[in-house]
Formats: C-alpha cells, structure tokens, sequence
C-alpha cells in the first residue's frame, strides 16, 4: 500500500537545501507519495501539518531539532505520526530515537513503518523534545551566528561558547521539586525531556525520551576551569557528589532566578523565568527503529 507523507525540509538548516533532492529521491524510491509545499522559514510547519491532514498518512521533517520542534503544534493537533531526516546541526531527537544520521538509512526507518510514543517537555506554554536551557547555552544560541552555524555547525557553537565563558556570571536560582526548595548558586541549568543535549552530551545516564520524567542538571563550579575536568561526566551523563553538578529527576518542578533569565527550548529562545516545567507522557508518535523498542 501507497504510503502518503508530507515533505517539510527546512532550507535554513544546515544541509536542508542542499539535500531536498535527494531526500525526495530516497523516500520515492521507498514507495512514499509525498506532498510538498515548501516554505521559507520553519514557523509555518503547524499551518501545512492542518492543511494537508486529510491527505496524509505521516508527517517527514527534513532539518535538526529546531525544525522538528516547529512542527508539535500540528502533530498535536492532528496527532498524525512523525518521520525525522536529520540535517541539523546537533540531531538530538535523531540521537535520542537512535536514527541513523545516513539519510538513506534514516528514510528507510519510516518505510520500515515501527511508531513508538514518545514524551514531550513543556515549560510556560512551549513545547520541546530534546532541552530547555538556562544560563550560557541561552546566551550561546542567542548570539551564534546564522551563517556561522550552518556552515560550521558543532565548531559555530565551540566558538561562540569560548568567546563568552569568560563573562558569563552565576545567577541565584531557587528550584521547587517534589516539595522541596532548593537554592542554587548555579552557571548553567538543563532540563532535558530526551537523553542528548548540546553537542554530544548526555544529561543522565539512564534517560530516554519516553521515560515518563525531565531531567534536570545544575552546573555549580565556582569558576568555568573546574567544569573542564567534568567533560567526560557529562558526556557520559555519571556524575558523582563532589563535582558540584546537581542533578534532579521529576515529572514537574519550578524554576525561580534572580535576576530572570531567558529560557531556550530546544535551540530557541521562547521564555524565561519564572518557569514552571512538566513532562507530558506519550504526547507524541514517531517512526524509530525497531530494535531500539525491543532493547
């Protein structure tokens, strides 16, 4: 049977452009009959997710987690099922459903046809599948240059991160969690409904994007050199109690700070503090590889 898809490629991310092609080529030759209206700029993936529902079976979004995050609403609305071709930057919701970042094998995960239901956080009104941040990684993607970015990718990030470590300042934060209140002096604060953030970091060992919870991790060094030695801990997601890096797990929990900061949810700067977050349970349908649900 002829499977119906909506194409929605991103040409702002980092190979989406580039790439449309051969993207519309893999999924033809899968057997996929897709629709496309392509657009200038990702805000308008919900309004096309409507306008074609009835005429589609899926929904394929070409780009990196910004572009796939531009697209809940209208998954929400019609909960129709989603099909990720990672061309972003980072690729953490790829990473975290363990999609192969080869196009031709990531195509060929939706053609195989496996949906799995996955959480989705959410904090003031704003959806997100992989992170929302507090602290540098806000001033990080608020100043990363566009062009830097996609011609650069992980190396944009790198560079603009070293250019600001130096002047970043810790900020007071008062997190509310399972009735209790915690006062945190505190660089950087994440809460990640997925497994991956960033460029290759893992928030917490066993966390997965259907685990029914947010994870939440403070960096409270008292200068940015003692976060160095703790790279490998937070590649790994293992941290132990002397490394002054708070971690929390919870299906809710408020985030108070003074001065209020800016939060940015999965790359995008869309609110700030005071925050109060959730995890909402098998919000949403994806096509994942097969294996991953058995393991």
């Amino acid at each position: 049977m002829t499977q119906r898809a909506l194409l929605l490629v991103n040409p702002n991310a980092r190979k989406g452009e580039a790439t449309r092609s051969q993207v519309k080529q893999e999924l033809q030759e899968l057997g996929f009959e897709l629709i496309e209206d392509p657009v200038d700029a990702p805000e308008h993936f919900p309004a096309l997710i409507q306008k074609y529902q009835d005429q589609v079976d899926m929904v394929i979004v070409g780009g990196g987690d910004g572009s796939v995050n531009a697209a809940i609403a209208g998954l929400l609305d019609t909960q129709l099922p989603l099909g990720v071709i990672p061309l972003g930057t980072a690729n953490n919701l790829a990473r975290s459903l363990e999609v192969p970042s080869s196009l031709p094998e990531a195509c060929r995960v939706i053609a195989e046809g496996h949906i799995q239901k996955i959480d989705l956080g959410w904090v003031n009104g704003q959806y997100f599948f992989n992170v929302a941040g507090i602290g540098l990684s806000t001033n990080i993607n608020r100043q990363v240059a566009k062009g830097l970015k996609r011609r650069w990718g992980v190396i944009a990030y790198a560079v603009t991160a070293i250019k600001l470590v130096l002047t970043h300042k810790h900020f007071q934060a008062e997190i509310r969690c399972q009735g209790k209140t915690i006062q945190a002096e505190t660089f950087q604060i994440t809460v990640c409904n997925g497994r991956y953030y960033g460029s290759g970091l893992t928030v917490a060992a066993d966390a997965a994007i259907d685990d029914r919870r947010l994870d939440l991790c403070s960096l409270e060094v008292k200068t940015w050199w003692e976060a160095i030695p703790l790279l490998p801990s937070f590649i790994e997601g293992e941290f132990t109690d002397d490394q002054r890096v708070r971690t929390l797990h919870a299906q809710e929990l408020e985030i108070h700070t003074n001065p209020p900061q800016a939060i940015d949810t999965d790359g995008e700067i869309t609110t700030q503090t005071p925050a109060t977050f959730r995890v909402i349970p098998e919000a949403i349908s994806v096509f994942a590889p097969k294996e991953r649900d058995e393991g």
